[in-house]
Formats: structure tokens, sequence, C-alpha cells
């Protein structure tokens, strides 16, 4: 589905990515982790459109976009949150979701009626809080939501824009402890109910552990490690990255 190659990108003499590759399925889960400073934020960027690599090539589906802006990469099928929630907190919750509806359908700017008459556009918005658990919000506005349910329905709304590749940057920052599993439970439900590609980052190892399929380590713009998080959470280079615990310091303790 998506395939990063030999990627390049470097900020005047500093190279934040240095010769990376990857590729993440359909239907599959992947979790980027890293330090702070290892490139991850630069790579959600790569991917999303909002820089392009110096070498190498980002695809979907076989199709180069390495040069695409995030608009065609929407149009292509990629979308994504963000770290810090982007909602239209004055509108209601099926506004929000309508709205992107209506950014697909290329209806934005340009309505003759009021909102509520697209009669499709609201049933596919309403099905969309019904798979996202939001349905008892709709008439609520954004502002009112608690953090958790602010992150489900940013996340709603890049899923309203019928995406083949997800991208997730960090969807339980800011949320209360007990709220996030309620979050990643809905959202990864909805994800595999799709089948939809999707890449976390994230630094939560609870929820890396117990919903990604596959997790990446980023560290110092190169992959330290790729496979099932049980294997790379017990690597050493990959405790040393993270966490700064080296071997001799695991047996004196």
């Amino acid at each position: 589905m998506l395939e990063v190659k030999d990627v390049i990108k470097s900020f005047g003499k500093f190279m934040v990515i240095r010769g990376v590759s990857f590729d993440i399925n359909q239907n599959e889960v992947v979790a980027m982790l890293g330090p702070n400073g290892a490139g991850k934020t630069t790579m959600v960027n790569l991917i999303s459109g909002h820089l392009f690599p110096d070498e190498g090539q980002v695809l979907l589906a076989g199709k180069d976009i390495s040069t695409s802006p995030p608009y065609q990469r929407i149009k292509a099928g990629i979308a994504r949150n963000f770290q810090l929630t982007q909602l239209f907190e004055e509108l209601s919750v099926l506004d929000n979701v309508r709205n992107c509806l209506f950014s697909v359908q290329g209806k934005l700017g340009r309505f003759f009626k009021p909102a509520a008459a697209y009669k499709e556009a609201t049933e596919q918005a309403l099905e969309i809080l019904e798979v996202f658990n939001l349905a008892q919000f709709k008439d609520e506005l954004g502002e009112g939501l608690s953090e958790g349910d602010k992150k489900i329905l940013d996340t709603a709304m890049a899923f309203a824009l019928k995406p083949d590749f997800l991208l997730l940057d960090e969807p339980t920052s800011g949320v209360a402890t007990a709220e996030k599993f309620k979050v990643m439970d809905t959202i990864i439900n909805a994800i595999q109910a799709r089948g939809t590609a999707t890449m976390i980052i994230e630094h939560d190892m609870d929820i890396v552990s117990d919903y990604a399929q596959r997790v990446m380590v980023l560290a110092e713009g190169e992959i330290l490690a790729d496979g099932v998080p049980v294997e790379v959470m017990e690597s050493e280079a990959v405790q040393e990255t993270l966490f700064g615990v080296k071997s001799d310091d695991a047996v004196r303790c």
C-alpha cells in the first residue's frame, strides 16, 4: 500500500532522514517510535506531502507521490490526524464530519442550500459517527467534547476522507489515562473494519504493545529496528535508544 524507498531529507547541512526504506500493507497497523529528534515528525510530513524528499521515493499503491502536495495526496488516499486536534470547535460534531465529506465531494465553499439538506452526506456522516461511537454527540459543539472524544472526532474526520492509508500522530496525547484505551479501541475497531493501512506515531508503550501489529524504531534518521512489538522492545539497542538502558545496567538491577 505505502512504500518509502531510500528517502533522504536534510535541512541545511543537517541530514534528518538518512536513506530510510519501509513498506506498510493493507490491513496493517504499524507504530513508529523514536526519541525526540529522531525524525518522526519529518517522516510524517514526507508521507503527507508537507515536505518533499531530497532523494528517494514515497509511493502509494505503486504510484510515485514524492512531489505531490498534500491536497493531491488526500485525493490519492492519504489522510492524517494531528497531535493537536484540528476541529471546527464552533461547529457541531455532525458538521465537523459532514464538512470533510463536502471537501471530498468538492462542495465546500459553494453551497446552494443548507448543509442539512444534503441528505446523502448527512447519512454518511451519521454512519461515521456511529462507527466512532460519537452519534450521541452529533448536535454538540466540538469545543464541548472531552479531550478523548475530540481525539476520536479528529480521527473520524480523517476517516471521512475515505483514506487507503491513515497517519495517526500521537492519537492519545493530552488524553487522560482512563480515556486513552477507549480512544484507541474505538479508532482501531474502525480501522480494522475498513482494512485501512495505518501508521501510528506514538511514545506510549502500552498503546504500542496493545494495538500495533508491527513496530519500527527510528533513531538518528535511520530505522534501528522493525518487527513485532515484543521482539523489537526486547532489543538491547532499542532499550538503550528509547530508555537509556544498557545491558550491563540490566544485569546490575
